[in-house]
């Protein structure tokens, strides 16, 4: 009933940019915090940033500085804005947000992931 797709990843090079987005679609009643998460196969997942439905965003200190995310509450869409990109920022990333269907009651919903490729 709810969906959230990502797209935007690829392969960059190291110094280089991309931004990643994710819409949110379905029956929603409304979109609460949004978040992108990162992963690499065999390693834990990582929180990368987390954004309000009123704008207040959160970081994880490795990204701080270099990665900006927004969301168009309009369009049920949350973005990040990736600058100076690392090798080390090479990951699966994955976008999660908590969406109500109803007043009251919500659950996380995942996209599938995209991937980002950073290379030397």
């Amino acid at each position: 009933q709810v969906q959230l797709v990502e797209s935007g990843g690829g392969l960059v090079q190291a110094g280089g940019s991309l931004t990643l987005s994710c819409v949110a679609s379905g029956s929603i009643f409304r979109v609460s915090i949004m978040r992108w998460h990162r992963q690499v196969p065999g390693k834990q997942r990582e929180l990368v940033a987390t954004v309000t439905s009123g704008g207040n965003a959160d970081y994880l200190n490795s990204v701080k500085g270099r990665f900006t995310i927004s969301r168009d509450n309009a369009k049920n869409t949350v973005y990040l804005q990736m600058s100076s990109l690392k090798p080390e920022d090479t990951a699966v990333y994955e976008c999660n947000a908590d969406i109500y269907q109803s007043p009251l009651f919500y659950r996380s919903y995942w996209g599938q992931g995209t991937q980002v490729t950073v290379s030397s």
